[in-house]
């Protein structure tokens, strides 16, 4: 996945445009979408839909199966939101806020009001800001960012951790798939036991490679001059499409009076 990433965002149909006007697009619609009601979230994700699927060229399928990891996290999370327990009885605002509850004895299992209100925030929001981020990753090269971070006087520390752990990521998932796919030629997860034996192994392997491979790129540094400063190169040229540029402003707009009417009414 991690491959497929990194090649959309070298591929896509908006990579000629200004990786500083995406950035920038981006970012600003991640702040909105932060303080942004629930109905102004989901019109955030249509919108960003329609940038990341039509006006970039990324495969639907491939879009939703980004999409699909944060919700998994959001699954597994609500339960501890919607339920609540509590012991004897429950008090009147308690009572209030229960939708539905059932006694154990002296222990009260209920769904809360409050609850699913945050459940349904958290999805909206979690959504929201997750599509504002793959926006960024799917159009702009990793390269691309971290020379605009550099050109905005970003700390060096800050954006060679980054370079560096992007780089990690990719020699993780390398190693971690070479590892399972020895071991279930070799009958690693056959049953429950073996199975976990061999992800212990594979946990202990992946710490080795990992140091081994960090003072692999440390020398290289050192051989090649380092500074104290990954410095990023690009050849490319870009170009301004300003029916993309009038339709973000003019968009960014309308949802930011939105945001603004209903801070007022409310």
């Amino acid at each position: 996945m991690h491959h497929q990433i990194d090649s959309l965002a070298y591929s896509n149909k908006l990579r000629s445009l200004h990786s500083e006007h995406k950035l920038i697009f981006a970012l600003s619609l991640f702040v909105l979408g932060y303080i942004a009601p629930v109905y102004i979230q989901i019109l955030i994700v249509l919108w960003l839909i329609i940038w990341v699927v039509i006006y970039a060229g990324i495969p639907f399928k491939v879009y939703g199966k980004l999409l699909a990891i944060p919700l998994s996290f959001w699954l597994t999370s609500s339960p501890a939101l919607i339920f609540g327990i509590i012991i004897n009885s429950p008090n009147q605002n308690l009572q209030q806020d229960m939708i539905w509850g059932i006694k154990l004895g002296q222990i009260w299992l209920y769904i809360s009001h409050r609850g699913l209100e945050q459940t349904l925030t958290a999805f909206t929001r979690t959504l929201c800001l997750t599509s504002c981020m793959y926006l960024i990753l799917l159009t702009v090269p990793f390269a691309e960012i971290i020379r605009v971070l550099q050109k905005w006087r970003c700390p060096s520390l800050i954006t060679d951790l980054l370079f560096l752990m992007y780089r990690f990521i990719f020699v993780l998932t390398q190693t971690a798939t070479e590892l399972i796919t020895a071991q279930k030629s070799r009958l690693g997860y056959i049953n429950w036991k073996t199975g976990i034996k061999s992800i212990s192994l594979v946990t202990g392997q992946l710490l080795q490679r990992s140091l081994v491979s960090y003072r692999q790129i440390s020398l290289g540094l050192v051989s090649r001059g380092f500074t104290g400063e990954l410095k990023v190169w690009h050849s490319r040229r870009h170009y301004t499409n300003w029916r993309y540029v009038h339709e973000a402003i003019g968009g960014y707009c309308f949802l930011l009076i939105l945001v603004s009417y209903t801070k007022i009414i409310s």
